[in-house]
């Protein structure tokens, strides 16, 4: 068990790794497209990539159209393992849609000997949604 500081370092030491390893600048939630944000996430479970849509439901139902529309080319050129779920609720109950690639090995931000894969992970996800949306971003903003 680590206590909350310990864990609250072990993240920040992951984090600060991650961006020293892997150095860019990311998209994340400058996207120009309101409501709409790529997230990276690792937990002590899991660890996985998203595009949120987290504005109100007219605007999600808007933009989770065109991203179904999209969802083939999303999947066949880009990420195969995609999941899209149109109702995601968020561990404080607010509801957004989530698209996202889970890492399907079982590791952990309090495991060092995970973070290496995760690093890994992470960077080839979110270069690929990155990829994906700048390839598309005029269709979703249209």
């Amino acid at each position: 068990m680590f206590s909350k500081e310990e864990s609250r370092l072990l993240r920040q030491e992951f984090w600060t790794s991650f961006g020293k390893s892997f150095p860019r600048k990311w998209i994340l939630y400058n996207t120009k497209i309101k409501g709409l944000t790529f997230k990276f996430h690792f937990d002590i479970k899991k660890a996985f990539v998203t595009l949120d849509l987290e504005d109100d439901l007219e605007n999600r139902i808007k933009y989770w159209e065109k991203l179904q529309a999209l969802e083939s080319i999303l999947r066949d050129e880009y990420l195969p393992k995609i999941i899209y779920e149109e109702e995601f609720f968020l561990d404080n109950g607010k509801e957004i849609s989530r698209i996202y690639v889970p890492l399907e090995q079982k590791v952990s931000i309090h495991n060092k000997n995970t973070w290496q894969e995760v690093m890994v992970f992470l960077n080839d996800h979110m270069i690929q949604f990155e990829a994906f949306f700048e390839e598309y971003k005029d269709i979703l903003d249209a």
